[in-house]
């Protein structure tokens, strides 16, 4: 089954929720929306479902229009952010709903509703209530109702963000085994960028319901199309410094200058916005070609086994993402190092110019 949003818009009281979205999701395929807030995450599912018809453009589902089709007659599941289960029926009878509903005979449901409570690791909860069940369980529960429908397509509207890291880490790995076994196409809506690349697949970046980008996740990630792909894909973002490519150097803010190296040397003169990611960025120099700055400390922010540490100088703030815990006074002197041949290059359109070749980690 395939899925096309042809030129779509979706528009309410005036106001401009999705904006000329065209979007191609092949058979079998597991598919990320990534955005802030109120990128039109969820609206654009809810058309892709038929909970909503948009207000121009089309969908069609395996070459069939069924843009007024409504979500009764489209073989679509979806699983929200707040986890939903019928409180006085069992795990079992939960799971099972949408087959009862569809007059499945009661032997082919007992198979599917135990197969699929296998799959989520719930096998022994099916004789159990909703509030007997932990957050986790629950979730898994209501997963569970989607998966066994057998959709054609299976919406997860941020799906874990209730729940603690470790069980969102056990959920991403399961989540990727169970859909390589299915033929159906799934889309994952995610405000985190970590979460998107753990999942794999291909990642279609929103912004104020428009798509910016889409194609494979480690692609949108390593070459991002435009600055506002590069910041939404990058946790913590993208640092990024104006720079004037001038001659055989570039300069930031008149002041910090070095030569053109291999990488750079096809820029045209002219202003740019340089982007760098805060992995990139470091204590010790990794290279040559690594840019030596004076600056002082913000904030050492530290978050599990990382730190964001955030520095500054007269001349523009920095973003590092550090392995470990790093313990730094506010306004203490330090040295970070700038990767000259890890930058990307913006032009004042905010279009990609330039892509490092050698991209390294994460």
């Amino acid at each position: 089954m395939s899925l096309i949003l042809e030129n779509i818009d979706h528009v309410v009281n005036g106001a401009t929720h999705i904006e000329g979205i065209d979007l191609e999701l092949a058979p079998g395929s597991f598919n990320v929306l990534l955005g802030r807030t109120l990128a039109g995450k969820t609206t654009l599912m809810r058309l892709m479902a038929g909970l909503e018809p948009p207000t121009r453009g089309r969908v069609l589902m395996n070459g069939e229009d069924v843009t007024g089709v409504s979500v009764r007659r489209r073989n679509v599941s979806m699983v929200y952010q707040q986890f939903i289960n019928y409180p006085s029926l069992t795990v079992f009878d939960n799971i099972a709903s949408p087959l009862k509903l569809a007059r499945v005979p009661k032997a082919e449901v007992t198979r599917r509703v135990r197969e699929t409570a296998e799959m989520l690791h719930i096998e022994h909860l099916l004789d159990r209530y909703p509030q007997e069940l932990s957050g986790g369980q629950q979730q898994r529960t209501a997963m569970g109702r989607a998966l066994v429908k057998d959709a054609d397509l299976i919406l997860f509207d941020e799906p874990l963000v209730n729940l603690d890291y470790k069980l969102r880490e056990e959920f991403r790995q399961e989540l990727r085994e169970l859909f390589r076994m299915r033929n159906c196409i799934a889309v994952y809506a995610t405000t985190e960028p970590n979460e998107a690349l753990a999942l794999g697949g291909h990642t279609a970046v929103l912004h104020e319901g428009r798509l910016l980008q889409y194609g494979r996740t480690e692609d949108v990630y390593h070459r991002p199309g435009n600055i506002l792909t590069a910041e939404m894909f990058s946790e913590p973002p993208i640092n990024v410094v104006p720079g004037l490519v001038s001659g055989a150097e570039v300069t930031f803010d008149k002041s910090v200058h070095f030569r053109l190296n291999e990488d750079l040397r096809s820029l045209p003169p002219g202003q740019y916005s340089f982007g760098v990611r805060p992995s990139h960025v470091g204590l010790a120099p990794q290279s040559a070609d690594d840019l030596e700055l004076q600056v002082r400390v913000d904030l050492a922010e530290i978050s599990g086994s990382e730190t964001f540490l955030h520095v500054s100088n007269e001349l523009f703030h920095l973003v590092l993402h550090l392995a470990g815990v790093h313990e730094f006074a506010v306004d203490e002197p330090i040295k970070v190092y700038f990767p000259t041949h890890k930058l990307y290059a913006f032009d004042h359109n905010g279009s990609v110019v330039h892509i490092p070749p050698r991209l390294g980690s994460l």
